[in-house]
């Protein structure tokens, strides 16, 4: 289906009904019915994600021997037509069928290549008791695009009890990764991990230059998508929801991977819908600089609906921030040199409160921070590390 055909058909299905216990919400069904995204902004110009350089080849899986019958374990089956593409790369075709994949062995990607799912295409994680494992791995390559199809994760029928890293996609010290178009739900740990690969006494590679389009994360066990130790991220047209079970419970967590050097640098997020997580929304935690977060939708999430610990030069503005059960935005310890412009805040704070769906009073522009406010309807604060902090005009209610 043509990009923009996929994203009109996506918006016709984009608003699941929610439902509120005790101030934090339920798990999100509408979102499970298919690899349907949510759109936070329709009016916004679809973000056309770039396609990345491979060779011309194509192989089937089916011609390496996968079933596609939701029972046979198909791990080595993909293993052999990706490692089946010539030296110059190309693409891996999965057509429409219920894939099992073990991802204590996971299926490796290499450098040039597309995984080119198929509408109905579905890739099934085998139950496993491990802590870490992953459907598919994306490890110190280049050039790699993967679309289309389903992940499902096996986190309703794990065989273990602990850990928290079981991820649909793993993508780690690659340059030039591209996910679109994608549905990912039900992971033990993350819909979507982005970091640096580890090396030996030697400093960790970073991923750069990675785009995620029009994919859902959703029903996860840990977040819906983590960017650790990376450069140059982009995520757009997308819907990151109903992330429950292990903290942090977010929708998006960006932080590097580790309490050392590395460093998560440039990243945007644009027209994305983070909603029903149990923790906050989305996480900025410690070094982590040049994030912007624009014309978001982010609603009904269990802690804050932005919050900052420590990173440095952002930029928050156009998003919409609303029904969160803590503050709609707060500015932690340590946030530096950040603007807050153009945002609308409505009935944040609702554990005091509860979910006042009725606008009692107009949208009024206000200027400044509502510095600690605990009562009804605090949408902005920030505590007295948080500094070079500019806060221009927000639209507020209650």
């Amino acid at each position: 289906m043509p990009r923009r055909d996929f994203l009109r058909k996506s918006m016709l299905v984009a608003v699941p009904a929610i439902g509120v216990a005790s101030g934090i919400p339920r798990a999100l069904g509408a979102v499970m019915a298919g690899n349907m995204p949510a759109l936070a902004a329709s009016a916004t110009a679809v973000y056309e994600p770039p396609v990345r350089a491979r060779g011309g080849a194509t192989v089937n899986v089916r011609t390496w021997g996968a079933a596609g019958d939701g029972a046979r374990d198909d791990t080595t089956s993909f293993q052999s037509a990706i490692d089946a593409l010539p030296a110059a790369g190309g693409t891996v075709h999965v057509p429409a069928g219920d894939y099992v994949i073990d991802p204590t062995r996971n299926v490796r990607l290499r450098s040039n290549m597309h995984l080119e799912l198929a509408e109905g295409a579905i890739l099934r994680a085998k139950r496993n008791d491990q802590e870490r494992a992953y459907v598919l791995m994306v490890y110190k390559v280049s050039n790699v695009e993967i679309s289309g199809g389903r992940i499902i994760g096996d986190r309703d029928n794990h065989l273990g009890t602990t850990g928290e890293w079981g991820h649909g996609i793993m993508v780690r010290g690659s340059t030039a990764v591209t996910i679109r178009d994608l549905h990912v739900s039900k992971c033990w740990g993350d819909g979507i991990s982005i970091g640096g690969a580890m090396v030996t006494n030697a400093p960790t590679i970073p991923c750069n230059d990675v785009v995620i389009a029009n994919i859902v994360s959703t029903g996860n066990r840990r977040q819906g998508m983590t960017i650790g130790c990376a450069t140059n991220v982009k995520v757009y047209d997308s819907e990151f929801s109903a992330t429950r079970g292990i903290a942090p419970e977010c929708g998006i967590d960006v932080e590097p991977d580790a309490n050392d050097a590395r460093i998560t640098s440039t990243v945007h997020i644009e027209n994305c819908l983070i909603r029903g997580n149990a923790g906050n929304g989305l996480l900025l935690y410690k070094r982590v600089k040049g994030v912007t977060v624009k014309r978001c939708i982010v609603e009904h999430n269990g802690g804050h609906g932005i919050l900052t610990i420590g990173p440095e030069g952002g930029y928050i503005a156009l998003n919409t921030i609303r029904h969160n059960h803590l503050v709609g935005l707060m500015l932690g310890a340590n946030t530096y040199n950040y603007q807050v412009s153009g945002n609308t805040f409505r009935n944040n704070n609702t554990r005091l409160h509860g979910v006042n769906t009725t606008v009692v009073n107009p949208l009024v522009s206000m200027t400044g921070i509502v510095e600690g406010n605990k009562g009804n309807g605090a949408h902005v604060a920030k505590v007295s590390t948080a500094t070079d902090i500019r806060v221009t005009t927000n639209h507020f209610a209650k």
